[in-house]
């Protein structure tokens, strides 16, 4: 098949275009600049500079593909940022108008399959409930265009084509943006993310979520969740965290502490144990790592030392 990928530099994107170019594809991946589409080039995939809010350019790039594959995104900084909405104003953007835009060059061109990534942290408040697909999301302030970008996937699918959206979970792995000031606020024994302790988080490694991509490309259409097979609560998970580095369980915020932490805060804080059946079930992915406290312990291994490698990323909240 011939492919189209956008995001293709981020922590999937960089994954997953070397497993397509190794499964017999044609890749064709976006690099926004010179730096990034060299480093495309080595993977054995054509590079293009392309921008997603240039429908005409968007056109003539994805033409004569079969699939697009839009894993972009523009996630803040740093993690103090993340709970700031204006970080996510470039985000929202990519989210709402250039997913649109890809939809909108697929159309036109004739691509069969469009796959769209999304954020499964967005389900309304479950408790110890397992969530599938069938339950209502419920985004909050800052990532609302989270719904304008899977609406795009689905008005591709109602237009005869496959559109796919793919939910992944709050992403860990050796390559996070913003492990480095968790790591550090868990060493120093403090768990910095709002929550009850019961509160469920579901999770995927980056290596995971990079092989329920490739998953997509034949799966039906529709919407599916990508995470663990064991979702943790707040408590295992950051107990999971301190063992991997050594140190003792840190603290959890106390619970008035999350109105200051804004919509983000609020969403985080939600118990959500999300179900990754229905993708294993239609396409025979599995994860590597049944859950955190298995994917913790890989990433340190990996890095050799805590410090060298970071392997978690705080739930992406984009």
């Amino acid at each position: 098949m011939k492919l189209f990928v956008t995001g293709a530099t981020g922590v999937i994107g960089r994954r997953i275009i070397p497993l397509l170019v190794a499964g017999g594809h044609e890749v064709t991946a976006v690099g926004r600049t010179p730096e990034q589409r060299i480093r495309l080039a080595t993977t054995g995939a054509k590079s293009v500079a392309a921008s997603l809010f240039a429908p005409s350019e968007l056109r003539a790039a994805v033409a004569e593909h079969d699939v697009i594959v839009n894993l972009a995104t523009h996630m803040p900084p740093s993690s103090f940022r993340m709970f700031i909405p204006g970080a996510w104003r470039e985000n929202d953007r990519i989210r709402r108008e250039g997913s649109a835009n890809l939809v909108e060059a697929a159309l036109a061109t004739g691509v069969r399959r469009f796959v769209q990534e999304s954020f499964a942290p967005v389900y309304q408040y479950r408790g110890s409930d397992w969530i599938d697909e069938t339950a209502p999301i419920e985004p909050v302030d800052y990532n609302r265009t989270i719904a304008d970008a899977e609406a795009s996937a689905l008005r591709f699918a109602a237009s005869g084509g496959d559109g796919v959206v793919l939910r992944f979970g709050a992403f860990y792995g050796p390559d996070a943006r913003l492990a480095e000031d968790l790591l550090r606020a868990v060493r120093r024994g403090l768990a910095p993310l709002p929550g009850p302790a019961t509160s469920f988080i579901s999770s995927v490694s980056h290596d995971d979520a990079a092989t329920a991509v490739l998953a997509a490309l034949t799966v039906p259409a529709g919407i599916y969740n990508v995470v663990d097979d064991e979702p943790v609560t707040h408590r295992a998970y950051f107990d999971a965290l301190a063992a991997a580095l050594g140190v003792p369980p840190p603290k959890l915020l106390p619970p008035f502490v999350t109105p200051l932490f804004g919509s983000a805060g609020r969403l985080l804080s939600r118990s959500l144990r999300i179900s990754n059946r229905k993708l294993r079930e239609t396409s025979g992915w599995a994860p590597r790592y049944q859950s955190v406290r298995e994917g913790f312990k890989a990433g340190l291994g990996e890095s050799g030392t805590p410090d060298a490698h970071p392997f978690v990323h705080a739930p992406r909240a984009g």
